[in-house]
C-alpha cells in the first residue's frame, strides 16, 4: 500500500473522511428537494435513475476538465486501465445505485438507512482477507458494532421494530451495500497506479452514463429544468465529485477498516441536515446519543489502527 505524508496523517484522515461523510449526508435532504423540483414521484425509480444519473455524468466531467485545466493527463490510458475504469464505474456507480434505489422503493426509509450501513461490515471483512495489514480485530469488531448501533439510535422509530425482510426492499439495499464495498476495495487496487482525481472522474461519466441510458430505456425521464431545480443538481454535481475524490485518495493511503468506519457518520449528517433543511425536529437525545455512539465507533477502530 502507498502512503503520504499528508492524505496519512491521522488528522487530515479524520477531517476529510468527516467532509466526505458531510457531503454525502447533505445528499439526503438534497435529493429529496430534487425530486419535488423535478417532480419525480416516490416510485418512478427510472426517473430516478435517470436523475442520479445526470448528477454522475456532469460529476465526472467537472472532474475531468480540472484534471486537464491542471495538466493532469486524461487521454493516455491503456486497455487495461480503460477496462478496469469501466469495471469500477459500472458497479461503484451504476449497479449499486440501481439496487439501492430499486431496494428503498420498497422499504422503508429509516430500514433503509439501517441496511446500507451494513456496506462497513463487509468493507472490513472484505479487507480482512484481502490485506494482511488489515486485519479483523476486536477492537474493529467492537467498533463497527458501537458505530451500526448508532445508526440504528437516529433511525430509531416504530418502522425499526418492525422486523419483516423484503429481498426486493432490504436484500437490495443490503446488496447495494455489498457492491458499493467491494467496488470501493476494487478501487483501492486500482488507484494505486492512477491518478484519482482522472480516475473518479472517467469512473463517475461512466456509471453516470449507464444511469441515464438505463433510467431512459426504462420509461424514465427528466424535465423542469428551473434554475432552482438545475442549481441543485449543479450541487448534487460538485459534491460528488468532491467526496468521491477524496473518499478515493483516502483509500489509496490508507487501511480500508481505518476510512470506512467513518460510513456510519453519513446517516448522523443525513438526519441532521434533513432536520435543518426539511423543517423536521432536530433537537432530539438520539441524535446527540447517536452522534456519541458513531464517534467512539471510529475511536476504537482508530485506535486499532494505530
Amino acid at each position: 500500500m502507498n502512503t503520504h505524508p499528508f492524505f496519512s496523517s491521522r488528522k487530515v484522515v479524520f477531517l476529510l473522511a468527516c467532509l466526505c461523510c458531510l457531503l454525502w449526508g447533505s445528499a439526503y435532504p438534497a435529493i429529496k428537494n430534487g425530486y419535488a423540483l423535478f417532480a419525480i414521484g416516490a416510485d418512478d425509480v427510472p426517473s430516478k435513475m435517470v436523475f442520479a444519473g445526470y448528477r454522475f455524468v456532469l460529476a465526472g466531467l467537472l472532474l475531468l476538465l480540472m484534471a486537464r485545466l491542471t495538466h493532469r493527463p486524461i487521454f493516455n490510458l491503456d486497455g487495461k486501465k480503460m477496462r478496469q475504469i469501466t469495471t469500477l464505474g459500472l458497479t461503484q456507480t451504476s449497479l449499486q445505485y440501481i439496487f439501492f434505489y430499486v431496494g428503498l422503493a420498497y422499504t422503508t426509509g429509516v430500514k433503509g438507512s439501517i441496511m446500507n450501513a451494513t456496506g462497513t461490515f463487509f468493507s472490513v471483512l472484505l479487507a480482512h482477507f484481502i490485506y494482511h495489514n488489515d486485519r479483523l480485530s476486536l477492537n474493529k469488531a467492537v467498533g463497527c458494532l458501537v458505530g451500526f448501533v448508532g445508526v440504528m439510535v437516529v433511525n430509531f422509530n416504530k418502522d425499526l421494530l418492525d422486523f419483516d425482510f423484503s429481498l426486493l426492499g432490504d436484500g437490495f439495499v443490503v446488496i447495494a451495500a455489498f457492491i458499493l464495498s467491494a467496488a470501493s476495495i476494487y478501487g483501492k487496487k486500482v488507484s494505486q497506479s492512477m491518478d484519482s482525481v482522472v480516475l473518479t472522474g472517467y469512473q463517475l461519466t461512466i456509471g453516470g452514463l449507464a444511469l441515464t441510458l438505463g433510467g431512459y430505456l426504462t420509461g424514465g425521464t427528466l424535465s423542469g429544468f428551473t434554475p432552482a431545480a438545475t442549481a441543485l443538481l449543479v450541487y448534487l454535481a460538485v459534491l460528488s465529485s468532491v467526496a468521491f475524490t477524496l473518499w478515493t485518495i483516502l483509500l489509496k493511503y490508507n487501511r480500508v477498516g481505518m476510512v470506512t468506519i467513518f460510513n456510519f457518520l453519513i446517516p448522523i449528517f443525513g438526519a441532521v441536515l434533513s432536520a435543518i433543511f426539511l423543517g423536521e425536529s432536530i433537537l432530539e437525545w438520539k441524535n446527540v446519543f447517536a452522534l456519541g455512539l458513531v464517534c467512539s465507533g471510529i475511536w476504537l477502530v482508530n485506535r486499532e489502527s494505530r
